[in-house]
């Protein structure tokens, strides 16, 4: 590395390290929003958020940015190697530079206070069962999306719909997802079919069993903490959708709810998040405000959350450990549940209307649906006064029930309130990238189910944190998967994990 190339790599760390200082503070904002700001709060907050990202964007886009980019892409002792830390945050951070500089900041600055207020009014629209006080905002977010999605155009047989995907899963796009999710689809359809007609189903009493919702508190920490997540670099709260956010690896914040009879919410909620953030703590702290200290992409991350929740959290195993802490946790009041109650209870399958509380056969067709009318709703072949007619046609088509309500149908995700529209299929393909990877881990250590059974989950934290989370952005998505299991992504090892667990459960094999 020249003296001179040196210079410039060291000064554009130091911009990508403000950078990331500043758009984490904004994060830690909306957490405060969602997690502690009381209501009247909301106004002022909109416009602090968008002041701020004024100011990310502007630092962001500086043409500083740009010629220290250059100088460092025209060094070959930088580039030589591909798969090196300062070519990989060369790579990504030209990536996120020729993406901003296509957004104007007023743009940014409108889309960050209509996100805050946009949220807000979903809350409200949500907790009043009224769509129709959120649709004058869902129309601004969507007209407003439609025209970044034109600054940051897209290819050629393309449509606006991969124009937002971008910036959660790179290289993803609207023809690509359907091409996967159609047969998916029908594989799961049949499965379900099976499953739906057979006589044998597990008890559901743990779904309805009432417990306290401090104890399920003191209960979802410990198996968060058992799991590997670290209360010493994050914390654990509420708020009306769960999520993870924070700051850096040593700053992660978690949130969940509870429903006094519904634990396995909290259960499979904790679990997510905390799956989320075990990933956040496994990047490297050296890396912290680069590219190479950022997870790959939404879909890894997904991966993450959904490993925790379903290929542990729902194992048999994993209860073969959690069974017996209830008792801890609970007394008495759980002594009427066997071990059958609540393992097949973690794994009921039935076509229902919330997404987060959806069982593994059936979550994928919730984001098959919202896949849809995304892409009809940037295409401008659905208008938004049409939407939640358009979602409950699809959820009787799909999944045969007719939605009772806006909050229990369209209003129930957080997301378009957010401006994240082309954020949903990175559910399906984190499910898709989870089993995967899990059978890989499970081939290099045949011995995972017999630890989990212990309440050892050590083995499997740290093949993740090994394999991707400490890789930070060295590989996109398709690469990372095909570097770790050595083969293309496929929906075969889901279809594996969810037949070869639930068909016996239902008395199918």
């Amino acid at each position: 590395m020249t003296t001179a190339t040196a210079s410039a790599y060291e000064q554009l760390i130091k911009q990508s390290k403000d950078v990331t200082a500043l758009g984490t503070t904004i994060a830690i904002l909306h957490w405060d929003q969602e997690v502690k700001m009381p209501p009247k709060g909301i106004e002022y907050r909109a416009d602090q958020i968008a002041v701020a990202s004024r100011l990310y964007h502007e630092l962001k886009t500086s043409s500083q940015g740009n010629d220290l980019l250059k100088a460092c892409e025209d060094d070959a002792n930088i580039m030589s190697n591909p798969l090196s830390a300062e070519a990989v945050n060369v790579r990504e951070l030209r990536h996120a530079y020729d993406r901003a500089t296509k957004l104007p900041t007023s743009l940014v600055e409108e889309e960050a206070m209509l996100a805050s207020r946009g949220q807000s009014a979903w809350a409200e629209a949500r907790k009043n069962n009224d769509f129709k006080t959120f649709q004058p905002w869902l129309e601004k977010i969507v007209a407003l999306l439609q025209k970044k999605a034109e600054c940051y155009g897209w290819a050629e047989g393309g449509e606006p719909w991969d124009a937002l995907a971008e910036d959660y899963e790179p290289g993803c796009t609207a023809a690509q997802v359907s091409e996967v999710f159609t047969p998916l689809r029908e594989r799961l359809q049949t499965l379900l079919d099976e499953l739906m007609g057979s006589s044998t189903k597990p008890s559901n009493a743990f779904n309805e069993i009432k417990l306290p919702i401090e104890e399920q508190k003191a209960f979802v920490r410990n198996i968060a903490q058992q799991i590997g997540f670290d209360f010493d670099a994050g914390r654990l709260d509420e708020s009306t959708h769960p999520f993870c956010s924070g700051t850096h690896c040593n700053d992660v914040r978690l949130t969940t709810r509870f429903h006094e009879s519904n634990v396995n919410d909290a259960i499979g909620s904790t679990m997510h998040e905390a799956g989320h953030g075990i990933y956040e703590q496994g990047l490297l702290f050296e890396h912290v405000g680069t590219p190479m200290g950022h997870s790959v992409s939404l879909g890894i991350h997904e991966s993450q959350s959904r490993m925790w929740e379903n290929q542990v959290g729902r194992s048999e195993a994993f209860w073969r450990w959690c069974y017996p802490q209830m008792e801890k946790f609970f007394g008495s009041k759980t002594a009427s549940l066997s071990f059958e109650d609540v393992y097949g209870g973690a794994n009921i399958v039935k076509p229902d209307f919330i997404r987060v509380e959806a069982d593994e056969a059936t979550y994928n067709m919730h984001i098959m649906i919202r896949f849809e009318l995304e892409r009809m709703l940037m295409n401008g072949t659905l208008a938004v006064a049409d939407l939640p007619d358009a979602w409950n046609q699809r959820y009787k088509d799909y999944l045969g029930i007719e939605v009772p309500s806006d909050t229990k149908g369209c209003l129930q995700d957080i997301h378009w309130s957010m401006t994240s529209l082309g954020y949903f299929p990175t559910y399906t393909l984190g499910n898709l990238y989870c089993a995967q990877f899990f059978e890989k881990a499970l081939a290099d250590h045949p011995s995972l189910y017999e630890e989990f059974a212990q309440g050892e989950f050590g083995t499997l934290k740290s093949w993740l944190n090994t394999n991707i989370h400490a890789l930070g952005k060295t590989y996109r998505a398709a690469e990372l998967c095909e570097h770790v299991t050595g083969a293309p992504l496929s929906a075969d090892p889901l279809m594996r994990h969810l037949e070869s667990k639930l068909k016996p459960l239902y008395g199918l094999a």
